[in-house]
């Protein structure tokens, strides 16, 4: 047999011929001539299959017994040129085979039979109920509908048929309406009919509604079966709703031993949410119980250890898969050296199939469309597109997506949102050059293809043409997709549009842990982490379980808040429910909410019982030492970690070249510097040269460190030069900063950070006339200012103070409170700027508008005397406000803890643990 060859995998590779392979899965042709004759012959009544007809009767049942469908429909073609006929036991296997076959002509013409076979067949219940059933199959809901209300009786069988025809078509109301007439007219539903209706629920993503069916079928007296069971966990998989469909696992287990089709069903979930360790259970149990490794629970269990990445286990289940692989084992194995990159042998294995006597389908071609999609090469993805037509096979919304979805990943996001245009278009111009597609009936956009093109104008900022594909997902009814609206919180959420992402996330109706993690991002993206926990508490009372990204999330929020009590409480959550140890990406974000909060030896406990450490949890308590100002313990705890044999990556020097600048040591930030590509082949980034530049304009040497931007082998960006004009202020030196802000100035036109920091430097060396030109300069930008806010945390709230907001309720006690705090000051010989901190917003929104002095003071007010104050501010703390608190720590006895994202102040009896650098 003639195989078809892929072009080569090589990058880039040489496109070569057209592929030629025909589809085996097309309805016969010679099927469809032979049937076409026998509707315009007249039939006898039809009593018993005629002896010569038994051979097409075994032929035919055998082929539908192996769900060859197409090879049956010959068979019965064949069997009607010899002059046979089917009888009422043969005609159901028929019809059966057409409705596996997707034939529709081919199926008129059997049920045609049927109809002109006499009484014998035309009154048979085995038959009609067949004949209702097919139609349900093809998705003939009114051709389904016709065929029940012939039936001279309706049995069980016949309303679940029907059931299963709306069900199957989404139509759940009139599904569920079918149903109570069946009872209604005397019919017992058995557990196939629950099964029916439940399986449509589910697989409709109406999980809630599925289980209370599921429980009101056990209330009624039907037993549920395994089946039944397995029709909720592969509705749950179907709408990747995981978690849930392992619970329902779980609790099948206690009272039913799981079967194939379970393990089949189940295995997608674990893959879905990585779990290798119960996927390998299943797979011991398989062994274990002698189920019979079939394609289908192979298929499952190969991209289940390929999704995680054990490539080897993934081929040793392909060569142990008992009897003959279908198209499904083949594209998993396929698949699975497409993720390991061996592009050479999924081309080898696309060889073999053939060779092995199948075709490639479509999702074959789409697992090959997306790798080169992903690896820049459209042209070669374009011209799998078009071998498909040549084949037979038609490019379907999959297709598309795979190939916007993996431009987009390459970053060829023009090209990504062409393929989505052509999508939208019928008979334009532009679409003329996809001249291997049928333009005269364009692929349809699905919720996934909506998805991914907001997932790339996300990344992109483009809100305006986000708003025009959300109009396009409400004309076309494709809102309801729970990832398209998840995604659409995120794209406003992204851009800074929190009133519409508020708004999508409130016109969802069935919201899931998805939808609450997309809007708790967006809270947290926009700085709003009281928001995020608020909501956190909202999402529990729903009975939603969080996450893994869930709670991530929140304990990011805490560490802004300097929320620890919050913090401790998602600190045992995890302990329950990771009791074996909790991901290291969890042990990393607790260790960088405990520092924030100033629990540095809670940090240092969560460290060090972390049951496995990566290099990220190494450089999360790296983080933490860097953030409380103790260099020393860095520079330690890197000693440990080469003992540790852990490698470090481009982070951890970052995190030590920052420590040696805490310490002012420059022969020891080059040794650093010097180390990392000698000693572990890390080539210093451009991250790497501004810590230099940092450490060098820190001390004073800002000529010296001009030269070294000079002589990097990398293009400085908006970062360095905004370091080096830091430094600039530091020892106001205006000629460099002249060169460095007008570098800065090309590159960020448009950030008003920058002409803070140079209005800043120009105003403390009494350039007046200078400051005024850089703000006039932010007016005629358009340019504002991130509003200013610190969060005090009250135990059990956290309170937001934000720059020109006067509306708090104690706002008088809190001004009060300070006044009273500026007298005593001035009585003990500081005299502070501000009386009424953070008033003259709108007078002057460049200075320091004192947040954080409000939050203190508030904190005075209604915290208990031996209680810490804590507070974090989204701005680096002034000088002004840093002496005023280190006066209230010593008169007011209190330990004060402020973090400005930059530095963890800790103020008590007078001082700050910063030692007034920051």
């Amino acid at each position: 047999m003639a195989t078809t060859m892929l072009p080569s995998p090589s990058l880039p590779p040489t496109p070569r011929g057209a592929l030629s392979t025909r589809c085996s899965l097309q309805a016969p042709t010679h099927a469809h001539r032979v049937l076409e004759g026998v509707s315009r012959r007249r039939h006898a009544p039809v009593q018993r299959a005629r002896p010569e007809a038994a051979a097409y009767a075994r032929e035919i049942g055998a082929c539908v017994r192996a769900r060859r469908w197409g090879a049956a429909c010959d068979a019965f073609a064949a069997m009607r040129a010899a002059g046979a006929a089917p009888d009422r036991f043969l005609l159901p296997q028929v019809l059966r085979a057409c409705a596996g076959a997707d034939a529709p002509r081919l199926a008129a013409a059997a049920h045609a039979l049927a109809a002109k076979g006499g009484p014998a067949l035309a009154d048979d219940a085995v038959v009609g109920n067949a004949v209702v059933a097919m139609y349900a199959a093809l998705g003939d809901v009114r051709a389904a509908r016709a065929a029940f209300a012939s039936l001279p009786e309706r049995d069980v069988v016949a309303w679940t048929a029907l059931v299963g025809a709306y069900a199957n078509a989404g139509e759940l109301g009139e599904a569920f309406q079918l149903f109570e007439s069946m009872q209604a007219s005397g019919v017992r539903p058995d557990v196939i009919s629950w099964n029916t209706l439940v399986s449509g629920f589910a697989r409709n993503g109406d999980i809630g509604a599925a289980l209370d069916l599921f429980d009101e079928m056990r209330l009624r007296g039907v037993k549920p079966r395994v089946s039944s069971w397995n029709c909720i966990i592969s509705g749950c998989v179907q709408n990747a709703r995981y978690d849930e469909a392992l619970g329902v696992f779980l609790e099948m287990c206690e009272t039913e031993m799981p079967d194939a089709v379970t393990i089949a069903s189940i295995l997608p979930a674990c893959t879905g949410l990585m779990a290798l360790g119960l996927g390998e259970q299943l797979h011991s149990y398989v062994v274990r119980c002698g189920i019979k490794l079939n394609v289908y629970i192979g298929s499952s269990l190969i991209g289940m250890y390929s999704e995680c990445r054990e490539f080897a286990y993934a081929r040793s289940v392909f060569a142990a898969i008992d009897g003959e692989r279908n198209v499904t084992v083949w594209n998993e194995l396929i698949q699975s050296y497409i993720s390991d990159g061996r592009m050479d042998k999924a081309c080898e294995a696309f060889n073999l199939m053939q060779q092995d006597g199948l075709k490639p389908d479509t999702v074959t071609y789409n697992n090959f469309i997306a790798a080169y999609a992903r690896a820049g090469q459209k042209e070669l993805a374009n011209e799998l597109l078009s071998g498909m037509m040549n084949v037979s096979l038609k490019p379907n919304v999959v297709s598309m997506n795979a190939l916007i979805s993996g431009l987009h990943q390459f970053g060829l996001c023009a090209d990504a949102l062409e393929v989505f245009r052509y999508m939208q278009l019928l008979n334009s111009g532009d679409a003329k050059r996809w001249t291997f597609l049928d333009n005269s009936k364009p692929i349809q956009p699905n919720g996934t293809t909506i998805t991914s093109v907001l997932s790339l104008l996300t990344d992109l900022k483009l809100d305006r043409l986000g708003k025009e594909v959300h109009c396009y997902a409400l004309r076309n009814g494709l809102t309801s997709n729970i990832f398209v609206s998840s995604k659409l919180v995120d794209l406003y959420g992204k851009t800074g549009d929190m009133v519409s992402a508020a708004n999508v996330f409130q016109g969802i109706r069935n919201k899931n842990v998805v939808t609450w993690n997309s809007l708790l991002a967006a809270y947290k993206h926009n700085r709003k982490p009281e928001v995020v926990l608020k909501l956190f508490c909202e999402m529990l009372e729903s009975n939603l379980l969080p996450n893994l990204v869930t709670v991530q999330i929140a304990l990011l929020s805490s560490g802004m808040t300097m929320a620890s009590g919050y913090g401790r409480e998602l600190h045992g959550y995890i302990q329950k429910n990771w009791p074996d140890g909790y991901p290291v990406t969890l042990a990393s974000e607790l260790i960088d909410m405990y520092g924030k909060c100033g629990k540095i030896e809670d940090a240092r406990l969560a460290f060090e019982r972390s049951v496995e450490k990566d290099v990220a949890v190494w450089n999360a308590m790296m983080s933490c030492y860097l953030l409380h100002r103790m260099p020393r313990d860095v520079k330690r705890l890197f000693e440990i970690l080469e003992q540790s044999r852990t490698r470090p990556d481009p982070v951890t020097f970052i995190l030590l070249l920052s420590a040696c600048k805490q310490e002012g040591s420059m022969v020891e930030a080059r040794s650093y510097f010097y180390s990392m590509e000698d000693l572990y082949g890390i080539k210093p980034s451009l991250k790497h040269y501004t810590c230099m530049v940092d450490i060098m304009g820190t001390a004073g040497l800002l000529e010296e460190s001009l030269e070294l931007v000079q002589k990097m082998p990398v293009e400085p960006d908006a970062c360095l030069w905004s370091t080096v004009l830091k430094a600039c202020k530091l020892h106001s030196d205006l000629d460099v900063a002249a060169k460095a802000a007008k570098a800065l100035f090309e590159l960020e036109p448009n950030n008003a950070s920058n002409y803070m920091l140079l209005s800043n430097i120009y105003a403390n060396s009494g350039f007046w006339d200078s400051t005024e030109s850089v703000r006039d300069a932010m007016t005629e930008h358009g340019l504002h200012v991130e509003t200013q806010c610190s969060w005090l945390y009250l135990g059990t709230s956290v309170d937001l103070f934000e720059a020109g907001d006067l509306s708090h309720p104690a706002f008088e006690d809190i001004l009060s409170t300070w006044k009273d705090l500026a007298s005593r000051m001035a009585e003990s010989g500081y005299a502070p700027q501000d009386v009424e901190p953070y008033c003259n917003v709108q007078v002057d929104p460049l200075s320091c508008h004192h947040t954080e002095r409000i939050a203190v003071c508030y904190g005075l007010i209604s915290m208990r005397a031996h209680e810490p104050i804590r507070v974090s501010k989204n701005f680096r703390m002034c000088k002004e406000c840093h002496s005023s608190t280190k006066f209230i720590s010593r008169d007011k006895k209190r330990e004060i803890l402020i973090s400005d994202g930059c530095t963890y102040h800790h103020f008590s009896d007078g001082s700050c643990s910063c030692g007034d650098m920051w």
